[in-house]
């Protein structure tokens, strides 16, 4: 036993407000985008979670834009917050709202933790329709740990740019198949 020890929940489990931003403000590194660009054969055109300095389309939605509340259309980047925002938002609120706008889009790629697939966001609105022939959605689960950008500019490899856990791309692709074959 330690003495005068008391344990104590990360800020982030325990704030009232949810997630402090300079958690959940973390960037996509360019490099990455570039090579889903390349790999897609073109660039992003609307980023839906972004900053200014984090942006990676030409138009972007920022916290005070509201991504959720907004129409999303043409290639679509997302790196949503990961943390939740009790009574506002959570992973499942930008899942469904890419599944309400995937046939506005010519493509939705979405960044999501990879270790939360027993949660009901994933259970519902990704198990039941990724990687089947009939659904515009597939998944994929990137090797190793991500690394992001600081909202401070860090240009090293530093201690925090990474999470503890993988990550997984959710992509949503209108040529993937007919409109009237998608989820229901």
């Amino acid at each position: 036993m330690l003495a005068g020890f008391k344990a104590e929940n990360h800020p982030q489990q325990t704030a009232v407000r949810g997630a402090l931003d300079s958690i959940d403000d973390r960037g996509t590194k360019w490099e990455f985008i570039h090579e889903l660009e390349a790999r897609f054969g073109a660039p992003f055109t609307l980023d839906v979670a972004a900053a200014p300095h984090n942006a990676k389309a030409p138009r972007f939605f920022s916290i005070a834009d509201d991504g959720l509340a907004q129409d999303w259309s043409g290639r679509v980047w997302c790196n949503p917050p990961f943390s939740r925002v009790p009574g506002v938002t959570d992973l499942g609120s930008w899942v469904r709202k890419a599944w309400d706008s995937w046939q506005e889009c010519e493509r939705i790629v979405m960044l999501v933790p990879a270790n939360r697939v027993e949660q009901a966001w994933w259970q519902d609105h990704v198990e039941p329709f990724r990687d089947r022939a009939d659904s515009p959605l597939r998944v994929e689960f990137l090797r190793g740990r991500m690394r992001f950008d600081h909202p401070e500019g860090w240009d090293c490899p530093t201690k925090g740019d990474r999470p503890p856990f993988g990550i997984a791309l959710l992509i949503w692709e209108t040529s993937s198949v007919r409109p009237e074959d998608g989820r229901a």
